[in-house]
């Protein structure tokens, strides 16, 4: 039977020699240093040091995991490692992932993102003397530099917007933070994160909706505009392009628009005042709310103070002053005609590409009296009179003076040029022009009676007649019936082709009745037909730009220096004025009388009163005035010569002040076949019946415009004649109808 022999199991913790049990070193996967050799590291990793010897049992404790051992020891450092290759890995991931969402909203950012666009260009429009009229464009404003503005407006805008404006790079994350804290605390949106780079790349590149895309795009183009361009140039361009509201864009033009002065000009308050505006540019504007934009103002001013840009004195001063109220809308006459030269600028230029000047004609102190004549008037009027307009040109056509309604802040509608109305017998002068070039003469004599031309019949406005009159005392009576006369003598086309040479470009009606002013026109061209009358016979057309020219004096446009044509003889010219002067002096215009010079005018009143009107004219200046409504509301009896003539003699009175009296061209004298109008033979300015006046169907009036009683008239108000016409006078018969028999002449001559 074999020998059982028992197992022996190896242990680790009995004495040394108990078993002869190791590992060699060429048995380890990697060979061990020996004793000594580890010893030797140790000593060469820290000289000087030497470590006794550890019993066996120690050592194998250390190798066991001891909690003062270099095993944990490694464990540790592994742990840490591990931990600090994950966050390494995860920046890097998270870094690639950033860079990639920049990249993928970077490239779709268009092309032109890359490019700082041209701001729009601005038209500046000034007067004849070069004084600023207005704005106009996009912006409202042309484009300034910091050395032009005003230094509390930079200082204002920082200070509410991006106080470490010259600290960051485009995105602040102390700003962002901040933001983030007053708004947590305020349980709102009361501050933005945004720095000035980013609203100025937001305003230039993007639209204002509010995602992920476009605040990521925003950064990247504010970083872009950091390396692009000094600090100070993207705060120029900031306030060359924020909007300020009211339709200003830009600092000048919120300056102008609210405050009426330049951007240099603004004091500490209103810098304010516009640095507040850009919170809420519509809601706080001062033209909506006064006491918003004061309150915003006064926030602005602390924060002004807080950053150190001004003191307690400056601060307490600043905010002691009154709101600012701006009108709803630009105000003043001028910018009637601002609007004119912006509809022209293009036919004369083409595309506006950059900013440029507009020189125009008007004389802006003329412009301020027309327009304060106008609304006085209008508001003075008791008679519904609620709108009016005025135009002036000088003898070349120049418009010095353009008042287009009562207040330009309430209406933008141009009345002196785009309304067209029936002109009433304001047309007649071109009626009595075509006469005189036909043969006829201011001594000429015709009847006044009842005419009848095809289907029409034209009556006086008192529905009398007066029997023979001359054709001067005709149209100083402003009489329908002489005038229809002679339209049916020279025919309609024949006072169409005169109007139209005169200037008149409306489309007129070719038949009889258009002596009585029914075809439609403006004021602008029927002033500008009046013009030749008093320049001596040259056409007159009326223009307002002179000149338009770049902001560096590169000429653009040029008005010709060109004589234009002559278009009335001189001895027409002549007879005109002769005629028209009797107007003023003694006839219905008299009102429009200015002392010291010889003036001449024609009044017009429409059917109902709807519209009345008075063109007149000096040597000097050709002013036409229309008072109306605009929904064509009748008046109450206001004519030509009332209302009218009396805002034309105020305005031409001013207007002619200081200046030496120049007679009109032609000194004509009605001679004495017109048989003097004296009260001797009963047929003279003492005794006459004004067909303008509101004074009753009875009513006559002498030289000095004062009341006649019936009894010093002729019955059926016919003036009574002493005796037939002086030799060798025309008298021009009726067309159609039957002559009234209650006349004289008639009854001694027959016919």
């Amino acid at each position: 039977m074999a020998r059982r022999h028992e197992r022996i199991e190896p242990t680790f913790d009995g004495p040394e020699g108990d078993h002869d049990f190791h590992v060699s070193a060429d048995d380890r996967a990697a060979p061990m240093a020996t004793n000594d050799a580890r010893r030797k590291l140790r000593n060469k990793a820290a000289p000087g040091k030497t470590r006794s010897a550890k019993p066996a049992s120690t050592a194998r404790r250390s190798k066991g995991g001891g909690s003062g051992g270099s095993g944990g020891g490694r464990r540790r450092r592994g742990f840490l490692g591990h931990i600090f290759r994950l966050f390494l890995m995860l920046g890097l991931v998270g870094g690639l992932a950033v860079a990639a969402v920049v990249g993928y909203f970077a490239v779709k950012l268009p092309q032109e993102a890359w490019a700082i666009p041209d701001r729009p260009p601005n038209v500046k429009i000034v007067s004849v003397a070069g004084g600023l009229m207005a704005n106009r464009g996009l912006t409202g404003g042309k484009a300034v530099s910091l050395d032009e503005v005003s230094p509390y407006i930079p200082q204002a805008v920082i200070a509410i917007e991006d106080r470490r404006f010259y600290q960051h790079w485009g995105i602040d994350p102390i700003g962002i933070v901040r933001a983030f804290n007053e708004n947590m605390a305020a349980g709102e949106t009361v501050q933005g994160g945004s720095t000035l780079t980013q609203q100025l790349a937001k305003n230039i590149f993007l639209n204002p909706e509010q995602t992920i895309q476009r605040k990521i795009q925003e950064a990247i183009l504010a970083l872009w505009l950091e390396t692009k361009f000094t600090k100070n140039q993207i705060l120029e361009m900031y306030l060359n392009r924020v909007y300020f509201g009211s339709g200003a864009t830009g600092v000048e033009a919120a300056a102008r628009r609210y405050f009426n002065k330049t951007a240099s000009e603004v004091d500490l308050g209103e810098a304010a005042l516009l640095a507040g505006l850009l919170k809420a540019p519509s809601r706080l504007s001062p033209a909506r709310d006064p006491a918003a934009a004061k309150a915003r103002a006064e926030i602005v001013l602390a924060a002004m103070r807080d950053s150190g840009f001004i003191g307690e004195a400056e601060y307490a001063d600043a905010k002691a002053q009154k709101p600012t109220t701006a009108k709803s809308y630009w105000t003043g006459a001028e910018h009637y005609a601002a609007d004119l030269v912006m509809r022209d600028i293009r036919d004369l230029i083409g595309d506006v590409t950059e900013d440029v000047i507009a020189e125009t004609t008007i004389d802006l102190g003329l412009e301020k009296i027309a327009e304060k004549v106008i609304r006085q008037t209008v508001d003075g009027a008791k008679q519904n009179v609620s709108q009016g307009a005025l135009v002036a040109v000088d003898g070349t056509g120049a418009i010095r003076a353009m008042v287009g309604g009562r207040d330009y802040a309430q209406s933008q509608f141009n009345r002196a040029v785009d309304a067209k109305r029936q002109p009433g017998s304001s047309f007649k002068p071109f009626v009595y022009e075509t006469a005189l070039e036909n043969g006829w003469r201011p001594e000429t004599v015709i009847d006044d009676a009842p005419v009848q031309i095809g289907n029409w019949t034209p009556h006086n406005y008192d529905n009398r007649y007066r029997g023979p009159v001359t054709v001067a005392d005709a149209l100083r009576q402003s009489l329908n019936t002489v005038a229809a006369r002679l339209v049916d003598n020279v025919g309609a086309p024949a006072v169409i082709e005169t109007a139209q040479r005169m200037g008149i470009e409306s489309p007129m009606v070719d038949n009889a009745s258009i002596a009585l002013g029914t075809s439609e026109v403006s004021l602008l061209e029927l002033t500008g037909a009046f013009a030749p009358f008093a320049n001596g016979g040259y056409r007159a057309t009326p223009h307002l730009v002179n000149r338009i020219t770049t902001e560096s004096g590169k000429v653009l446009w040029e008005r010709g220096a060109e004589v234009p044509p002559i278009i009335v003889s001189e001895d027409v010219v002549g007879m005109m004025n002769a005629m028209l002067a009797r107007v003023v002096t003694g006839g219905t215009g008299r009102k429009a009388a200015i002392e010291g010079w010889q003036a001449a005018g024609k009044t017009g009143t429409t059917q109902d009163y709807k519209d009345a009107w008075f063109l007149g004219y000096t040597a000097n200046l050709t002013t036409g005035v229309w008072l109306g409504n605009d929904n064509g509301a009748k008046m109450q009896k206001v004519t030509g010569g009332s209302l009218p003539a009396q805002a034309w003699h105020d305005f031409m009175t001013a207007a002619h002040e200081g200046l030496p009296a120049v007679p009109l061209p032609g000194d004509y004298r009605i001679g004495e076949a017109e048989a003097p109008l004296t009260a001797d033979n009963g047929y003279g300015d003492d005794r006459y019946y004004d067909s303008e006046m509101p004074g009753g169907e009875d009513q006559y009036y002498n030289q000095a415009g004062a009341p006649l009683p019936p009894a010093d008239v002729g019955g059926q108000g016919v003036v009574i004649y002493d005796g037939p016409p002086p030799p060798g006078v025309t008298v021009e018969g009726r067309v159609g109808g039957r002559a009234s028999d209650s006349s004289l002449f008639r009854r001694l001559f027959g016919g």
